[in-house]
């Protein structure tokens, strides 16, 4: 199965502009023959920002799933390309609930939508109750954890024994606080903003113990322990007073 992961900078709180670019990326990734492509978590709405806006200001940035204009847009670059897609969002339900929620859609129509089980981002946004897996349609079963779901080992494990074969992690992590041990640390946004002039500071950060060097300690040990693959998307850049890696 040929499969895609991408990491954009979000625009924070501009569903429009996030939803351009991920159709751009579906686009490529249907002209390199790919069956399957992920993006990060919260990618439509922008993620860090969420922290410090109202329960109203968060229902303007929300969608429901699957009806959201949104979500309806997604569902027909599946169907149009014959490809499956993962997009992050904040999700607004019938009854008024908001969650961090992953929806994966095939080009067949159906779909699966992870409500993220440890969702700490907003006091006004609650967390899922339920492990998600959902069948390609050349019959890969996918699994669907975002972000701190993967740092425990049961949630993985509970994936796998509904039989997942591939787990999407979305993410939007790196250069942050944790309250992890020996994990990740505070990048300075300031590397960010420098320019080429601090260009080779910021990759040594991204890739060193502050991202990616924390990442490939754990994630790699999911996918073994498990006996499945593992895609990893992650956001990129600055995201409000953090820098993803």
């Amino acid at each position: 199965m040929k499969v895609a992961t991408v990491q954009f900078q979000h625009a924070a709180g501009d569903v429009a502009t996030n939803l351009a670019v991920v159709k751009r990326f579906v686009l490529r990734a249907s002209s390199e023959n790919v069956e399957l492509v992920l993006f990060p978590e919260c990618c439509l709405s922008g993620y860090w920002h969420l922290r410090n806006l109202s329960r109203n200001e968060l229902e303007v940035v929300a969608q429901n799933v699957p009806g959201g204009s949104a979500c309806v847009e997604v569902t027909e670059l599946a169907r149009i390309y014959n490809i499956s897609i993962g997009v992050g969002l904040v999700e607004l339900t019938e009854d008024g609930t908001l969650y961090n929620s992953f929806f994966v859609v095939n080009g067949d129509g159906t779909w699966a939508n992870h409500r993220k089980l440890h969702c700490f981002v907003s006091e006004h946004m609650s967390s899922g109750d339920c492990f998600t897996v959902l069948d390609t349609p050349n019959g890969v079963r996918l699994g669907i954890l975002t972000c701190y779901d993967n740092n425990l080992v049961e949630n993985v494990r509970a994936t796998a024994l509904l039989g997942a074969q591939i787990l999407l992690a979305p993410h939007q992590t790196g250069g942050c606080d944790s309250g992890s041990p020996e994990a990740m640390g505070v990048i300075d946004v300031e590397l960010w903003e420098g320019g080429k002039a601090r260009y080779e500071e910021l990759q040594k950060q991204c890739n060193g113990e502050k991202g990616r060097g924390w990442l490939m300690r754990w994630l790699p040990s999911r996918a073994h322990d498990n006996g499945m693959f593992l895609i990893f998307s992650n956001g990129i850049g600055r995201d409000d007073d953090e820098v993803r890696t």
